[in-house]
């Protein structure tokens, strides 16, 4: 593939909102988890909470849209200088040249959990003021990203679980090449609902304590919610040398099982594999990688047995959820903008909470930041029914 400029990035989580405060924590190894006070829930679990979601106030002409969801969008999107540079290449390119990609696992549904508490006791009816098409609806995001931007380009939703908005690099790529679009805002959002914890927890997937992805003791996700966008421009002809570029980008499917990965992590590797093979780049090239690492028994078996198969075991690699929590549908995109930090920075993020790595799984998992220059970062996002992206990222110069 043909690389691409990430020209602007910003990052909203629990660790932070916006790239310094994401950067500080970073490097401060700051985990951004608490423990679950979420609404009604009632779950002896952890989970990343963005302060502030519930005061974003959104337009007047936005008011439509109004749920959990696009709020912590609408949080992100007015970071980091990122709206100003998506309007500067709206007015230079073309607003219908501008496509929208958001990648989200259960978009706005809180706002169905809500307004199913105010059902009409009689007829059942939900209450007349619940909008399911822009809030709930899985294409609300994207729908609302473009609204706000006032865009006229593709906009387009993937929902594939937790490689969703890893998965929007791809489409926006592809978009790019074909010479539909000339510019794109990418990224994932996801928030906090009840149907995730509950669900997650109806698995036996969440930990009853801060998750430690790769520790021997592991034993489940914390969950939390994020918001990561970037803008993706066709590279232009002179870059700083801190610009960071996508460089490729794998995907695959290798529908094991519903929601367990395949015990070899053969996605997982063909993923990896391809990534590389888009980036015309070998193993020994990565410096670092962001690992899915979700902290459950099975998922960071399989992947540690992928990585290892693909790169050996010499690799420097961590995964951040032990900061961030699992953002599922956002983790892609919160990831990557970790990552890009990271090239920017010289910075591989050591993984927080995790104490005594599993002997099993041989990687070279860093327990510790490590200071160094940074050029070439792969970061893997895999999702349920063995839905699996991988990304390369590099630094310009």
């Amino acid at each position: 593939m043909s690389p691409l400029l990430l020209s602007h990035f910003t990052a909203t989580s629990c660790i932070g909102r916006g790239l310094s405060a994401t950067l500080a924590s970073l490097q401060a190894r700051r985990c951004g988890l608490k423990y679950c006070d979420f609404d009604t829930v009632e779950l002896d679990t952890w989970i990343g909470v963005v302060d502030g979601v519930d005061r974003e106030v959104l337009r007047p002409n936005l008011a439509a849209f109004d749920c959990r969801n696009n709020r912590l969008a609408h949080m992100g999107l007015r970071q980091d200088g990122f709206e100003e540079a998506v309007q500067a290449v709206a007015a230079r390119l073309g607003r219908h040249r501008v496509g929208i990609f958001i990648g989200t696992s259960t978009s706005g549904i809180l706002q169905t959990e809500l307004a199913y508490r105010r059902r009409d006791p009689t007829t059942g009816a939900l209450p007349a003021d619940f909008i399911y098409a822009t809030t709930h609806n899985t294409y609300s995001v994207a729908d609302f990203v473009q609204h706000y931007f006032g865009l006229a380009g593709p906009a387009v939703v993937v929902s594939s679980a937790c490689s969703s908005s890893a998965k929007v690099f791809a489409s926006a790529s592809r978009m790019l090449d074909a010479g539909l679009i000339d510019a794109a805002v990418v990224g994932g959002v996801d928030s906090l609902c009840l149907t995730t914890l509950y669900g997650f927890n109806s698995l036996g997937l969440v930990s009853s304590q801060p998750c430690r992805p790769f520790d021997v003791a592991r034993n489940g996700i914390s969950i939390g919610e994020a918001a990561g966008f970037a803008l993706l421009e066709r590279v232009p002809d002179h870059l700083d040398s801190d610009a960071v570029l996508l460089m490729g980008l794998g995907e695959s499917s290798d529908a094991h099982h519903m929601s367990s990965p395949h015990p070899e992590g053969l996605g997982a590797r063909l993923a990896m594999q391809d990534a590389l093979k888009t980036a015309r780049l070998a193993a020994a090239d990565i410096d670092y990688i962001n690992l899915h690492g979700t902290a459950t028994q099975n998922n960071d078996a399989a992947e540690a047995l992928a990585v290892a198969a693909v790169f050996g075991s010499a690799t420097p690699c961590s995964s951040t959820k032990g900061a961030t929590g699992h953002t599922l549908g956002a983790a892609g995109g919160i990831e990557t903008v970790i990552c890009a930090l990271a090239l920017q920075h010289g910075l591989l993020p050591g993984g927080v909470n995790t104490t005594q790595i599993d002997p099993a799984l041989a990687l070279n998992y860093l327990l510790d930041n490590r200071q160094q220059p940074v050029k070439r970062i792969l970061s893997n996002s895999f999702g349920f029914g063995g839905t699996n992206c991988s990304v390369v990222l590099g630094r310009a110069g």
